[in-house]
Formats: C-alpha cells, sequence, structure tokens
C-alpha cells in the first residue's frame, strides 16, 4: 500500500469525514445509507489515488463518489418501487473546501444531539457519524464492549428514523434551547479525552481533539453565539497545557511541576482572545467562567505567580451560577486550600465527604487525602489515598497516588 496516498485518506478521514457523511445523507435521508457511502468513497480513494494521484481537492472527490454510491442505491430502490425519483436528481456539489455546505455539518451535529436521544446516545452517534471514530474506538472511550456499543448506535439510528426526528438545523426561536444540548455533548467528549477515566494513557487526544474540532466548526457556523465562543476558549485554554501534564518518564505532572515552555501559547492566545468577546457579547455563561479560570492558570509564567484569589472568586461565581454541581464545591475548595492552606481547604471540603453523589468520585478522596498530608495527619492521608486508589481506572492516575501513598506509609509508624 502507498503509505503517501495511506496518510492522505487519513488526513481526509480526520478533516473531511463528517461533511462527506453529511451532504450524503442530505441526498439519502437515511443515515445507514449515508454511512455506507461515506465508507465506501474512503475505501475506493485507497484503491482508485495509488494511480490516479491524490486529488486536488479531497473532500470534494469523496463527497462526490459517496454521493454517486448513493444515487446509485437510490436508483436501484426507486425502480424496485417506481417511485422516488427526485431523490436522485443530478446536481453539482460542492465539496468541504468550498465553505458552502457547512450547514450540512451543523444539520448532522444537531441531529445527533437531538433531545428526544438519551445523553449517552447522543454522545455516542456525535463520535461516530460526525467525529469519524469506529464503534470499537467509541466503545473503549466508555468501557463497554463493542457490541454494546453497536447496539446503542443502531437504536439511536432507529429512533432518529422512527420518531421521525428531522434532519435539519433548528429555527431560529429553538437555536437557544437545542445548541446547549450540543454544547454539553462536546464538553463530555473533551473531558473523557483530557483524563482518560481508564487505560494507560493519561489523555486521549483522538476524543480531546474531536471535540475541539467540533467546537470549532460551531464556532465557524455560529461566530455571534458567546456561549460557544466561551465553550472553544474553554477547550483551547485547557489543551493548551496538555502537552505538560505528563513527564517524560510517562509520570502525572501536577500544575506545580509543569514546564511551562511546553505550553502551547498561540492556543492560549487565541482562548484568551474568543473568552473577551464572549464576555463582549453577552453576561457570562459556565462556559466563560470555567474558561476564565482557565485562563488565569494559563496565563501565570510561574506557578508561584498563580493568582489564587482570582480563582477562588471565579469559582464562588460558577457556584452562584451552578449551585448544585458539587464538583464545582469541590474545586473551590481545592482552590481555597491553595490561596489559604491546607487547614481552610479541609474545612471546605468537609462538608463534601458526605455528599452521595462525590461517593464514588475518585478526586475528592485524592483532593481529601493531599490536604491531610499537607497537615501531617500521615495516617488519615494514607486511608484516603487508598480510597483514591480504589476509585481511579486511569493507571498514570494511580501510578501518582501509589507513589504519594508510599511516601505518606514512610511516616507511620
Amino acid at each position: 500500500m502507498n503509505e503517501d496516498v495511506v496518510a492522505a485518506v487519513a488526513a481526509a478521514h480526520r478533516r473531511d469525514w463528517a461533511q462527506v457523511l453529511a451532504t450524503t445523507a442530505q441526498l439519502t435521508r437515511d443515515l445507514d445509507l449515508a454511512e455506507e457511502c461515506t465508507q465506501d468513497a474512503y475505501a475506493q480513494a485507497l484503491l482508485v489515488w495509488p494511480d490516479s494521484g491524490v486529488p486536488a481537492r479531497p473532500g470534494a472527490w469523496l463527497t462526490q463518489v459517496a454521493r454517486n454510491r448513493a444515487r446509485d442505491v437510490l436508483r436501484r430502490e426507486s425502480r424496485f418501487r417506481r417511485t422516488l425519483p427526485l431523490l436522485v436528481a443530478e446536481e453539482t456539489v460542492p465539496g468541504p473546501e468550498d465553505g458552502l455546505v457547512a450547514d450540512d455539518r451543523l444539520r448532522l451535529l444537531f441531529t445527533c444531539c437531538h433531545p428526544a436521544l438519551a445523553r449517552e446516545a447522543q454522545v455516542a452517534l456525535t463520535l461516530r457519524l460526525v467525529c469519524g471514530l469506529s464503534t470499537a474506538e467509541v466503545a473503549r472511550a466508555f468501557l463497554v464492549p463493542e457490541s454494546t456499543m453497536a447496539a446503542r448506535i443502531t437504536r439511536a439510528k432507529k429512533k432518529i428514523a422512527t420518531a421521525r426526528i428531522p434532519y435539519r438545523v433548528p429555527s431560529s426561536d429553538q437555536l437557544g434551547e437545542r445548541v446547549g444540548a450540543v454544547l454539553q455533548v462536546v464538553h463530555l467528549i473533551y473531558t473523557t479525552g483530557h483524563t482518560a477515566p481508564s487505560g494507560p494513557e493519561l489523555i486521549r487526544p483522538d476524543l480531546s481533539g474531536c471535540a475541539v474540532d467540533l467546537a470549532r466548526l460551531l464556532h465557524l457556523l455560529m461566530p455571534t453565539d458567546a456561549e460557544v465562543s466561551a465553550l472553544l476558549a474553554l477547550l483551547l485554554l485547557n489543551d493548551a497545557r496538555a502537552a505538560g501534564r505528563v513527564g517524560p518518564d510517562g509520570r502525572l505532572r501536577l500544575l506545580a511541576e509543569q514546564d511551562r515552555s511546553t505550553w502551547d501559547t498561540e492556543l492560549i492566545a487565541e482562548g484568551a482572545a474568543l473568552l473577551t468577546d464572549a464576555l463582549r457579547r453577552g453576561p457570562p455563561t459556565r462556559y466563560a467562567v470555567e474558561a476564565a479560570i482557565a485562563a488565569v492558570h494559563a496565563e501565570a509564567r510561574t506557578w508561584e505567580e498563580t493568582d489564587w484569589a482570582e480563582i477562588v472568586a471565579l469559582y464562588t461565581v460558577l457556584q452562584r451560577m451552578w449551585p448544585h454541581s458539587p464538583v464545582v464545591q469541590l474545586n473551590r475548595a481545592a482552590a481555597i486550600g491553595m490561596r489559604d492552606g491546607p487547614r481552610a481547604g479541609l474545612d471546605a471540603l468537609t462538608p463534601l465527604l458526605r455528599e452521595p453523589a462525590l461517593a464514588t468520585y475518585s478526586y475528592l478522596s485524592a483532593t481529601h487525602a493531599d490536604f491531610l498530608r499537607r497537615l501531617g495527619d500521615w495516617p488519615a492521608a494514607a486511608v484516603a489515598y487508598e480510597e483514591a486508589l480504589t476509585l481511579t481506572g486511569n493507571e498514570v492516575e494511580r501510578a501518582f497516588l501509589t507513589d504519594r501513598l508510599t511516601e505518606v506509609r514512610r511516616h507511620l509508624p
């Protein structure tokens, strides 16, 4: 197999999959058929491009092949049923590079995130159809067998068909309500990739990268929406620091230990500019406040220059906006511990130890353990680290917690 062609097809898959599928679905009105034809187009590229060369506009080539395949199928069905002739009308098809059919991707994204679908189905469909991940990859991301994920995706597609969920962007009077669900799905995909729930790697760049691409797509199509801008800012400001989170030895690096020269300054500047634009367009949203917290971290030249007073203040604002989130309360307690010391942090965190929603949340135990370690309460710290270890499935985080537990146990009699 020609390696250059394989690389070109892989690049086209990352860049153009959603557009090719969305444009084909616009013709077929059938997600399964659109997906089949899109896969066939990529397979054709592997066969044809070694002889013909990689086309100047790979996305347009793939779109044309996928839609031609769809027309063939629809023609056969039309002859069989003696109906549906209008669905296969010839037309000029622009490719992704034209920027004229971007609404097709938005249409596909809103369909995958339709409120009639359960959240887990929304995420699975978005990853499969918009991001182009295989069913096996989506299954690995969410710790379920491939057969389970395949069934989940199939049920979601059937739901779209049987519930006659329209394949379109919501009308303007519904857009504000519907875009929130889309942003939640994109944010969930990012957080799952930012720190993988399990496995040998701390970060799943395939998931976090997919989420950033989706957020960029939304911003491209809705550039004046403040909430969309704020979400993209949040993802970029966090993603900019990804390279520093794991050291050359594969060990987790806390924020205080990270080599800040590895941070992506261009992404930080882009995220800060997007945040400024979002705040100029309207009152701060949840994503804007979270992006502001990320910006304070990203713009501190050293750990010592981190403005913990500002971060605590921003978490206080976020807590008022999102009063029922125990995770926000936990993060605020951690920030208080940095601003005022471990005793103050522990006092802020203690009420959360009785919070049922955090009963299996490993970061509560890990933060509790850290405060106790810094206070020199070695027996209690050891118990808290042991608890955090039982709740953590990520191997990089487990290695970090094991090191801390070993350190604490050295102080025990």
